[in-house]
């Protein structure tokens, strides 16, 4: 199983809309797996939806909502619609909704009828540095998604900008994601 130290990811692909569970804690530990995955998931011809399942996730951090807001913001560009997320655990839909997701997925607090057959996400290893930059990634994301979101992760991106300074990587600058959220 694709595994981090606090959870898993699964996935599951039918006539074109790819199904990705998320199961237990998701934290920084699986940002290489799942940014491999979304990049898996939208160099894929056939793709034509993309389904989050969260009803058996109980903790995500910001890390890995911002890696699902890059899933929308790819949506949003190839389809011009918003990925919906299942999420079934009040907690996690207060998360969600602190965040601002609702206006860039369709949120569905129901479980799931029938669950697909579901593979490993393939685990992908990630260096100190290799998360740091995805960790500044998915702040970046987020902040662009509301004024809100910006005020909350200005702190947390300005550290991990000088961090990869400090590790001798170039920073790129912050890119606008919110152009392709509107």
């Amino acid at each position: 199983m694709a595994e981090s130290n606090t959870g898993k990811a699964l996935y599951a692909v039918h006539q074109g809309t790819y199904v990705l569970k998320l199961i237990g804690e998701i934290r920084v530990p699986i940002c290489a797996t799942l940014d491999g995955f979304i990049e898996m998931l939208f160099n894929d011809a056939q793709l034509d939806s993309v389904l989050i399942d969260l009803s058996e996730t109980h903790v995500i951090d910001s890390t890995a909502l911002g890696l699902l807001a890059k899933i929308a913001i790819q949506s949003r560009k190839r389809f011009n619609q918003k990925p919906c997320i299942i999420s079934t655990r009040p907690d996690i839909s207060r998360v969600l909704d602190s965040m601002g997701f609702e206006k860039v997925f369709n949120i569905v607090h129901e479980a799931p009828v029938k669950s697909p057959r579901m593979s490993e996400v393939p685990n992908v290893a990630c260096s100190q540095g290799d998360a740091c930059g995805r960790v500044l990634e998915a702040h970046r994301i987020l902040m662009e998604m509301n004024e809100k979101n910006r005020e909350t992760f200005r702190d947390v991106v300005a550290a991990l900008e000088c961090a990869q300074v400090e590790m001798g990587k170039d920073v790129p600058p912050c890119q606008d994601a919110k152009r392709h959220l509107m």
